[in-house]
């Protein structure tokens, strides 16, 4: 019986989908929808085939590391696959009822060699390899953010570019000082050989930053709002739900595997990774107080939902000060619940915007009359957003809560309740003026069934993933990425 290699088909898939959407773009909706379902099933059977087996390691041409390119799955990356393949099949969906014929010719091929760079980021296992594929996704997300044409698109697209190049060049020359002082690049080799030095310390530098830039941590988020706003409802919900969280997982591979004096015991660290871990945490927490700030001023709805964004990244940095399993399985379930939850929202944002022609918040309309499942979605994906049970929103900030309290550092916990009320504050600022009749009434437009119901399902996964955590975290044990010394 031949061994199907999902590993390989996870990226390769994607990779010919474009291919084809590109050749016969008349085809391209059927296309795309047929690649997207395909790849939520060699998800499915790639994560069949490691909870068999356990972590999995593949020599592309039989040529392994150190000399040819190694394709590595564990929990963590399994876990990355996963929120990919179920965010990727719902912006499938709802992009086919999205896009025009003229949009979806250049969509789709985007989307799916985007989806195909994610997709080979997550199952890379050397940081040369890593770079190469957040170029590609890189470039992808950034032609994806200009599909909408005019100069504000344009404009975001652009000054995106740039901070996506400035970002990749940073982490390049990490890599550059790494390779040069331990001859490898393979993220196995690394964390036996990698020591405390100067040059490791500034390849830390210089990795950290163009990832934080990459990720738009506060303060280096001024690209962030504009190209979420600017970008079509499906951009923006990829980009919120999957581009950024490539930048964080590679921070979280190289903080766990690669970066010296991690895997010592706690309560041991030495004193410079500490105070990166606090700095870390510290920009988090700003994160958190800036981006719930700017999202209750914004007076559109993309805009508010792109601030927001920039609060629940700050989420994700509070795990590092913690520095336990449980911090870092929090972050991994928050990130897993704000993509759900955040694709719901975006998707929600663009109904609205699809029905008015506009998205003021103060020109609603009686939205929740009008697009009662859409202002559900909404509602629901808020609800999840700051952190109310049962949703999966509630398990993470409690994990966090929990690592706070037993760490003795309470004042993270402090922040995620901060976090959370200023969350609720715009989420019903909205759902206020969408009962109220605005002073400005237009003409609805028509929006499909199919937008509305994909965006409710998001959501209502959003709050169902709090009644099954158990299976995620679960998930996260496969191959012990956390490493035995944090246990």
């Amino acid at each position: 019986m031949i061994e199907m290699h999902w590993v390989v088909i996870v990226i390769l898939l994607p990779l010919t989908g474009a291919v084809v959407c590109f050749l016969w773009p008349r085809q391209t909706v059927v296309s795309g929808l047929i690649t997207a379902v395909g790849l939520f099933a060699s998800v499915l059977g790639l994560t069949w085939q490691v909870l068999e087996q356990g972590a999995l390691r593949y020599a592309v041409g039989g040529w392994g590391a150190p000399l040819g390119i190694d394709l590595y799955v564990d929990g963590l990356s399994l876990l990355m696959l996963i929120v990919t393949a179920v965010v990727g099949l719902a912006i499938s969906v709802y992009s086919s009822a999205y896009f025009r014929l003229d949009r979806a010719k250049h969509f789709w091929p985007l989307w799916l060699f985007l989806w195909a760079a994610l997709n080979a980021l997550f199952l890379s296992a050397d940081i040369f390899n890593i770079y190469v594929t957040l170029e590609l996704m890189g470039l992808a997300a950034v032609a994806l953010v200009a599909l909408s044409g005019g100069a504000n698109a344009l404009t975001a697209a652009m000054r995106y570019l740039l901070v996506s190049l400035l970002g990749s060049l940073f982490y390049l020359m990490g890599v550059a000082l790494l390779y040069h002082s331990y001859g490898s690049v393979d993220i196995a080799i690394l964390s036996q050989r990698v020591e405390s030095s100067p040059a490791v310390w500034v390849a830390i530098g210089l990795m950290v930053a163009g990832l934080l830039l990459k990720t738009a941590l506060f303060p280096l988020h001024f690209w962030l709002p504009p190209a979420h706003s600017s970008a079509p409802a499906p951009v923006s919900a990829l980009l919120s739900a999957l581009v950024v969280k490539a930048s964080f997982y590679i921070l979280l591979r190289l903080w766990l595997e690669v970066f010296p004096l991690t895997n010592t015991v706690p309560g041991q660290f030495a004193l410079g990774q500490f105070g990166l871990a606090q700095i870390l945490g510290l920009l988090g927490a700003a994160a958190v107080l800036w981006g719930g700030i700017q999202a209750l001023r914004q007076t559109r709805l993309k805009l508010l939902v792109a601030y927001s964004t920039v609060l629940q990244i700050g989420y994700l940095f509070l795990a590092f000060p913690l520095a336990s399993i449980i911090g870092w399985k929090a972050a991994l379930y928050l990130l897993l619940a704000h993509a759900v939850a955040k694709t719901a929202m975006f998707m929600a944002a663009g109904n609205i915007l699809f029905y008015g022609g506009h998205d003021r918040i103060a020109d609603l309309d009686r939205v929740a009359q009008r697009l009662p499942l859409t202002l559900s979605a909404f509602g629901l994906a808020g609800i999840s957003l700051m952190g109310l049970p049962p949703s999966g929103g509630f398990i993470a900030k409690w994990l966090l809560l929990e690592a706070a309290i037993r760490s003795g550092q309470w004042w993270w916990g402090l922040m995620l309740i901060v976090g959370g009320l200023l969350t609720g504050a715009y989420v019903f600022k909205v759902i206020g003026y969408a009962f109220t009749r605005s002073d400005l009434p237009h003409e609805p437009g028509f929006v499909p069934k199919r937008m509305e119901w994909v965006a409710l399902v998001m959501a209502l996964l959003a709050i169902v993933l709090g009644l099954f955590a158990p299976l995620p975290l679960a998930l996260l044990e496969i191959g012990s990425p956390f490493g035995e010394s944090l246990r």
